[in-house]
């Protein structure tokens, strides 16, 4: 797909969350089916493995569970997929992908790397105030994502930037009550992940409706989920940020972020726990505590950082 400008959609209030799901889909159904067409993993690697027998449990798992703690957003992931026209399978496998593919590679290696590099600098001293991100994800979205500006019918309002399909959102977002926050993945070891549990991907849609930063952690940690995420929260009223690592069996611990920088690749960091070693984010860390992070441009500096050619801090879409 050619790159082009990114679009934003404005939606609601809606009548129910399945008539905004909807909305989206309809809006931004071609969008939708070309990342679905392209995506590799979904294609070579989720779909051949929800036509296995084995695959039933764990999916109906993801679905009952995830329906049963969040019916609103449940109708919502429902409402995309009957509006952009595409088969509801094809956005549950996306929506719950993290969820999934630690259990598929047990049985199929996965010949598709589908590693999220994001990466997040942080800081609030007296006199400067940053939470800066980039987004490096699957190459599969890269011309596969659009900005979703929606009301509810209690007033709140919220923009988030979207991957095709997904619910708002899976990257970062904020709302009027001056809540934002940007996400990174975490690579817990398979003996920490609790099959069929709650997605990553409906806890972040949960948070776009967060009051205030304290319900915002409680939106986090009261969810008992499969994989774990990071969690950068920011909340420009207190003039707060904080990180929160998550991790399944209800674990998680909180950061607070101060006047030294904090820089945040794909691994946890704080929260003590069984992860897969990733070369990429140790050397973006490396690289991270080497360069200077004194001005703003500093910051956007280190996160457009490319010196390490094999593992750069901005990997300008290379999966």
């Amino acid at each position: 797909m050619e790159d082009k400008k990114l679009e934003i959609f404005e939606v609601g209030p809606c009548e129910s969350a399945y008539q905004m799901g909807f909305l989206i889909g309809k809006r931004f159904s071609d969008t939708i089916k070309s990342r679905l067409h392209t995506d590799l993993v979904l294609r070579n690697e989720l779909l051949p493995f929800a036509q296995s027998p084995q695959s039933h449990p764990l999916i109906e798992a993801l679905c009952n569970n995830n329906k049963t703690r969040f019916p609103i957003y449940w109708d919502e992931l429902v409402g995309t997929a009957e509006g952009s026209g595409v088969p509801i399978l094809e956005i549950v496998l996306i929506n719950f992908r993290k969820e999934i593919l630690p259990f598929l590679q047990k049985e199929v290696p996965s010949s598709v790397d589908c590693s999220d590099d994001c990466s997040d600098l942080l800081l609030v001293s007296d006199n400067m105030a940053i939470a800066a991100h980039n987004e490096d994800a699957n190459n599969a979205l890269v011309g596969h994502t659009y900005l979703v500006k929606g009301k509810l019918q209690n007033g709140l309002s919220f923009l988030a930037y979207t991957y095709a399909g997904e619910l708002p959102s899976c990257a970062f977002g904020f709302n009027d009550h001056g809540l934002a926050f940007t996400l990174n993945s975490v690579p817990p070891t398979n003996d920490e992940i609790a099959a069929g549990a709650i997605g990553r991907n409906f806890i972040s849609r949960d948070l776009l409706e967060s009051t205030s930063l304290e319900n915002a952690i409680f939106r986090i940690r009261s969810a008992e989920v499969s994989v774990g995420h990071s969690y950068n929260l920011i909340d420009v009223q207190t003039r707060r940020i904080v990180n929160v690592e998550t991790a399944s069996r209800y674990r998680f611990s909180v950061s607070e972020v101060g006047a030294t920088p904090f820089f945040h690749a794909n691994m946890y960091t704080h929260l003590q726990i069984n992860q897969v070693q990733d070369p990429n984010s140790i050397s973006r860390q490396k690289r991270a505590n080497d360069l200077p992070k004194e001005s703003k441009n500093d910051f956007l500096s280190v996160l457009g950082d490319m010196d390490n050619k094999k593992y750069p801090i901005y990997m300008t879409g290379k999966y």
